[in-house]
């Protein structure tokens, strides 16, 4: 038989959000006939309703922060001749519109990109009919279309999850998938919810001008996080007049007309003009056909995947927020390829979360990268800690950086196997301690490379040269 005739490997995708996006670009690049079906934009809510529009939200918070904070660089403003303690006013309307803007277009670019590739777009619906079958529902109503697949993906992430006493009307109390219709800054912003979610966008609301309110259930903000980081957020947010409220719960959240109420589980009422529900997500696999497809859920809805994507059916696949991975763009960008490789029978490397740099945009921010601090106390990794503060840093002096570190963790035999970075730009700090980790590099390989002075990155080599074993 010609080969030319040999029936190509058909991969359908349902959702296009990082991890469809990847696993179709892969799938094109090693041959396959790719389907990719999407509902609402080629990016998915991380591009549309959520990392891109809330980190360029966070940019523009920067921006008022180091406006605000210019006078400590000897930056002066005047009027007239005279010195003027500089007020920051915010036009939000301007803002949302501005990242609005930039999400439609990053969308716009990568629905050309896989368009250029040679994907097939069906915009619509998709739901398992048995696991070798899709159908396919566009969305201007046209028919139905059932599909042959050699491989399913499915890539539908999630969305935010709804308290029944605190339902979302997108006017005074929001998720944070539609904070960016507000015209005009709010007020005061209470922020239900001290998580990622919650202490990003109570940062951010504090540097553009709101009063914040955050309400914690637990002891401290950024529960799940290292508590060292932990601690500088919360000492920064309390400095910058962050009002929180720990080990309490909002029972209730009432639109009062011009403003809202937040009763707390104590009977406290907290009176403010908008509310912000940052309480978790719900992944988007109800109604999709998996269980019926043989593929097995989680008590939470979320898709039991293993390190390659592949779930408990062999030719379905699973990346994403509605996984029960790491809900992190890059981490489903990368559950995409790993699962087309696989399914293709190309090389293809088990996911490892302990390998996952993530970051929290917080000011500063909380950036980390493998094992923790807590894993060797608790006994779970046998290592060494160093952690030095950055305000020891020249370049962080000359900056007027006052608040942060720099942690590196390695075990017994002086292998890099974790670190935290808690600064400005920390997201790009990371990135040399996760290649250590990556590559199994030690301490001594770290503090023999070169970094420029004066650098922030400086402060990486010194904690690698204090975990310096000396030879027997």
């Amino acid at each position: 038989m010609d080969k030319n005739l040999k029936k190509k490997h058909h991969i359908v995708i349902i959702g296009g959000g990082p991890g469809g996006y990847e696993a179709a670009l892969s799938g094109r690049q090693l041959g396959a006939d790719v389907t990719l079906i999407e509902k609402n934009g080629i990016g998915g809510n991380a591009v549309l309703t959520d990392v891109v529009p809330s980190k360029t939200l966070i940019a523009t918070a920067e921006a008022a922060q180091r406006v605000a904070h210019s006078n400590n660089l000897g930056v002066k403003l005047t009027f007239a001749g005279q010195p003027v303690k500089p007020k920051i006013e915010i036009d939000l309307a301007v803002v949302n519109q501005r990242l609005k803007g930039l999400a439609e277009q990053q969308s716009a670019d990568m629905l050309a990109e896989l368009v250029k590739a040679g994907v097939r777009i069906i915009h619509g619906t998709g739901k398992l009919d048995g696991n070798h079958h899709v159908i396919a529902t566009p969305s201007d109503g046209g028919k139905p279309e059932k599909i042959e697949a050699k491989t399913i993906i499915v890539s539908v992430g999630a969305t935010p999850r709804e308290l029944p006493d605190a339902k979302p009307d997108g006017e005074r109390i929001f998720t944070w998938a539609q904070l960016y219709n507000l015209q005009e800054l709010p007020e005061h912003m209470i922020v239900v919810g001290s998580g990622v979610t919650g202490a990003e966008f109570a940062s951010a609301y504090s540097y553009l001008g709101s009063e914040v309110t955050l309400i914690s259930s637990r002891d401290t903000i950024l529960p799940s996080s290292d508590a060292d980081a932990a601690d500088v957020i919360q000492t920064v947010f309390i400095r910058n007049g962050i009002n929180i409220k720990s080990q309490s719960r909002a029972d209730k959240v009432v639109n009062t007309g011009d403003g809202v109420e937040v009763t707390l589980s104590t009977g406290e009422v907290i009176r403010g003009s908008h509310c912000l529900m940052a309480v978790g997500a719900i992944p988007n696999t109800a109604g999709l056909g998996l269980e019926e497809a043989g593929v097995i859920l989680t008590e939470s809805g979320h898709v039991d995947v293993n390190k390659v994507a592949r779930t408990s059916r062999a030719n379905v696949y699973a990346v994403g927020d509605c996984t029960t991975f790491m809900p992190l763009a890059s981490v489903s960008s990368m559950q995409g390829r790993t699962a087309v490789f696989h399914t293709m029978g190309d090389v293809s490397a088990p996911t490892n979360l302990r390998h996952v740099t993530a970051n929290i945009f917080t000011a500063p921010e909380v950036a980390t990268v493998g094992w923790t601090e807590k894993d060797v106390q608790d006994g779970k990794v046998n290592g060494f800690v160093r952690k030095i503060m950055l305000n020891t840093n020249p370049r962080a002096k000359m900056q007027g950086i006052e608040d942060g570190f720099i942690k590196l963790i390695c075990s017994t035999g002086g292998t890099v196997i974790g670190g935290v970075v808690v600064a400005p730009r920390a997201s790009d700090l990371i990135y040399p301690i996760a290649i250590a980790v990556e590559n199994r590099l030690t301490v001594d390989e770290v503090a023999r490379t070169f970094t420029v002075y004066p650098s922030l990155s400086a402060t990486i080599q010194e904690a690698a040269q204090d975990l310096h074993l000396p030879t027997e």
